[in-house]
């Protein structure tokens, strides 16, 4: 997805967590360098040389989204010791739900939007991907037994479908307690 040098600056690191920063309260959508650059204390000159072009700087930006969305799923995943789908499931809906995390949800929400309506570019796999990430990281809370079977992919999707749907209703109306009364509806299916 990204295409960043092997070793990046301390500057091209420091642009990008500044042009982070601006990502989460202002979007991806209508990204303007200009004003990112004024924003961060920078030039657009400087953003195109470090980035080299704003697909690459746009990239970046969803590379470094991507890394704090794997954060929160390392703290899930337990290979060595699974706890199980639904003791997971909760652990994630807990942390999507919890306000502080908006900001990056909806550049996630956005980022993967985009992804679907423009697949090549920028956006480029970045919706599968992180499709990919989190079923990974259910997989690894799942027992072996189930992991390994057909039901248990289901499973794990069905979990994902209702983290996703759930995510998705929450950044557009904050009603937080009905999303979370049917996350846990859907959990105790789950337990059964």
């Amino acid at each position: 997805m990204p295409q960043e040098s092997p070793t990046p600056s301390a500057r091209q690191t420091e642009l990008l967590e500044a042009a982070y920063r601006y990502a989460l309260a202002h979007g991806l959508t209508d990204l303007s360098l200009r004003p990112l650059a004024e924003a961060i204390g920078s030039s657009p000159r400087v953003l195109l040389f470090l980035f080299g072009s704003k697909d690459g700087l746009l990239q970046a930006l969803l590379e470094r989204a991507r890394d704090d969305e794997l954060a929160l799923l390392a703290r899930a995943r337990q290979p060595e010791r699974p706890a199980g789908l639904v003791p997971a499931v909760e652990r994630v809906w807990a942390w999507l739900a919890a306000k502080e995390h908006r900001p990056l949800l909806r550049l996630w929400a956005e980022a993967y939007a985009r992804s679907l309506v423009q697949p090549d570019g920028a956006w480029a796999g970045f919706a599968r991907a992180t499709v990919e990430d989190w079923l990974a990281v259910l997989a690894d809370c799942q027992p072996p037994s189930e992991r390994d079977s057909e039901d248990g992919a289901a499973r794990r999707t069905l979990a994902l479908a209702v983290l996703r749907g759930a995510l998705l209703d929450l950044l557009a109306t904050d009603d937080e307690k009905r999303l979370t009364e049917a996350v846990e509806h859907q959990l105790n299916l789950l337990r059964y």
